[in-house]
């Protein structure tokens, strides 16, 4: 837990604040304390507060009342909230109010201590983007930050901090670059950086993508044409590259290049000139050229698909971009990224995500990479009538995590047996399991055995189930 947290605990039960302020000053934490809501409210126009821990039932005025004013003060403070009177619409208007969670009592101390760690790691997220900010700038400068910034290039991860640097190193030069990875990485992203970052970045970026065009139409796009050159040239065209002259030019996809074309690229990148199709005259060419590929083109290469001479000219330099399953500490900060960028654009008031749904995007492999994300989030969004992306807006194959096998029959006692006790067992063995699968985390088991969170809750303390056995290291209930 960090060592600086302030936590806000309000209660008009002296003794219930009592026994959260000895437990959480244990663990490090600076610990303000309130007896009704109209004192939280003073204290937190006076004091920067990371989580505020409040009770529901106050005479004053309810927690979620004071949920939703201290929303307008401090947006970005977690709330959690407590009471003895459980109610699953209480629970959903808090939860769509935006607090993180919401804990029946009793509840068990260490549950308290879990939820606080793990909202913890989500509001410190955003101070490892300005640590992140401080490290970029600290070792390229504000330059390549601010062009990080307009590209819209995310991450904070070590493979991305890499290419950062890479792209910090290289930005100033003339060569050509290489952007390797799958598709949906982000490969032109990079491309934007790199000219952003460049002495080129007041000069026109232009980008094609080699693998849309047949033969003919991407000499043209790419060269330019002459009148008359082809039937329907009924005018001279200036083509894709001459258009960036004096900045920088991006082909995607250039695995795609038929041999010819690749031919007269070679020519380009070697002679600097270019000749549009149907001219006699050659025009200098002054345009820094990025490619990028989601092919192996060494592979390529073997196969005769590829002009080895063409690789070499064009990999001068090469910046892999990792796929987000070998980056998923990013997927936190791209969601949110991805959240409000889509929340603005079609004017919604979403502004979180639930912990179950977060669960989910954390724990999904991603073949589509960060463009599947940004896909997965923009339906969300499109979908929500609440204020946090909730898991039933997501795709199923997102929100899907592998279940127990279902038995073909199942295996009867010998003998006479008692019905209830059996049932009382298999019901017992099969939220067990579920819990295993999620890893102790309630609120995904819930969403998954189709109960509210204080139903689920009130069958494990029926069934004598301990939720704390089928927890890694750090997760939440």
């Amino acid at each position: 837990m960090n060592a600086k947290a302030s936590i806000l605990l309000v209660d008009d039960e002296p003794n219930i604040i009592e026994i959260l302020e000895i437990v959480l000053r244990d663990q490090g934490m600076d610990v303000l304390k309130a007896a009704s809501a109209r004192d939280a409210l003073d204290l937190l126009r006076q004091h920067e507060v990371d989580v505020v821990i409040s009770d529901i039932r106050m005479p004053d005025m309810s927690g979620v009342e004071l949920l939703k004013e201290a929303k307008q003060l401090a947006p970005d403070t977690v709330f959690i909230l407590i009471t003895a009177y459980a109610s699953t619409d209480t629970a959903i208007d808090a939860l769509q109010h935006g607090a993180y969670d919401y804990l029946t009592k009793p509840f068990k101390m260490e549950e308290l201590l879990n939820i606080v760690r793990h909202s913890l790691e989500k509001k410190f997220l955003k101070r490892e983007v300005v640590s992140l900010k401080n490290e970029i700038e600290a070792q390229q400068g504000q330059k390549l930050f601010q062009a990080l910034h307009r590209s819209q290039l995310v991450g904070k991860s070590q493979k991305m901090l890499e290419v950062y640097r890479t792209i910090g190193t290289v930005a100033m030069g003339e060569s050509t670059v290489l952007v390797t990875g799958e598709s949906g990485t982000g490969k032109e992203l990079v491309a934007r950086a790199i000219h952003e970052a460049s002495k080129r970045k007041d000069r026109p970026f232009v980008s094609i993508n080699c693998g849309a065009f047949p033969e003919t139409l991407l000499e043209s796009e790419l060269f330019g044409y002459m009148k008359g050159a082809f039937t329907g040239a009924i005018g001279n065209k200036k083509g894709l590259i001459e258009t960036a002259s004096g900045g920088s030019v991006f082909l995607d996809e250039i695995g795609d290049m038929t041999p010819a074309m690749q031919v007269k690229l070679l020519r380009v990148l070697q002679e600097r000139k270019l000749r549009p199709l149907g001219g006699t005259q050659e025009l200098p060419v002054d345009v820094r050229v990025i490619v990028a590929t989601n092919h192996d083109l060494q592979a390529a290469i073997q196969q005769g698909q590829f002009r080895e001479d063409l690789y070499y000219r064009i990999a001068v330099i090469t910046i892999h971009l990792p796929p987000l399953r070998e980056r998923a500490e990013d997927i936190d900060l791209l969601a949110f990224h991805f959240l409000g960028q889509y929340a603005e654009k079609n004017g919604k008031r979403v502004f979180g995500i639930s912990r179950a749904a977060l669960h989910c995007l954390e724990n999904y492999h991603w073949p589509g990479n960060v463009r599947e994300l940004e896909n997965t989030i923009e339906r969300a969004i499109a979908l929500e009538t609440t204020e946090a992306i909730q898991i039933e807006r997501l795709p199923d194959a997102v929100r899907r995590l592998p279940m127990p096998a279902v038995r073909d029959s199942i295996a009867l006692p010998e003998g006479c047996f008692g019905l209830d006790e059996f049932l009382h067992n298999f019901e017992r063995d099969l939220i067990c399991q579920v819990l295993k699968r999620t890893e102790g985390n309630q609120t995904l088991a819930a969403a998954y055995l189709k109960l509210t969170k204080p139903s689920l809750r009130h069958r494990i303390q029926t069934l004598g189930i301990d939720p704390t056995v089928f927890r890694r290291n750090g997760s939440t209930p």
